[in-house]
């Protein structure tokens, strides 16, 4: 089983207790407004989500792994990386991407997160790109993007929603650890 330590987060897969945790996330509207089509998720929705990400460990070998504070047990979000095939153009192309409850906004760890999920990709993975794709009034996630020493690379627009987006990129000769 994949785990990683930070020194604030356990980043690991999915377990059954952290449905009904990341569901509470995923119905938050201020949480889900920069996500897909902007409408908050339900149980089911989530459930269905947690299985695709596990699902994707088991093909790609990497996924989006549940994020939980150390101090507390506390189900924060998620973090890790994903094939990011809502967005065919920018294909193959793996992302990096993170999503935490409001509660654990602007403490840091979405990046520490985030950095976690950068070296698990390009030193235990062997990638050598990792993008990261958002809508450009996101400046919270861009600025995430930023700390992990990514560039913007590609402005685009969300093939199913028709929003723009805006994709990040590293390589590894770029990676400062």
């Amino acid at each position: 089983m994949t785990e990683i330590l930070t020194p604030r987060l356990r980043l690991r897969r999915w377990e059954d207790d952290d449905l009904v945790p990341m569901a509470e996330i995923h119905a938050d509207p201020e949480v889900m407004r920069w996500i897909g089509d902007g409408r908050p998720r339900n149980l089911e929705e989530t459930a269905d989500s947690i299985e695709r990400w596990e699902e994707e460990w088991d093909e790609e070998g990497f996924g989006l792994f549940a994020v939980e504070l150390l101090g507390s047990g506390e189900l924060a979000g998620f973090a890790g990386l994903s094939v990011p095939h809502f967005l065919p153009e920018v294909l193959p192309a793996v992302e990096i991407g993170w999503r935490l409850g409001r509660p654990f906004w602007g403490q840091g760890y979405a990046s520490e997160a985030a950095h976690a999920s950068l070296e698990f990709a390009l030193q235990d993975r062997g990638l050598d790109r990792v993008v990261s794709i958002c809508r450009p009034q996101n400046r919270a996630s861009e600025n995430v993007m930023r700390k992990l020493g990514m560039t913007p690379c590609l402005d685009t627009v969300h093939p199913a929603h028709g929003h723009p987006l805006r994709m990040y990129e590293i390589d590894l000769t770029q990676y400062q650890g």
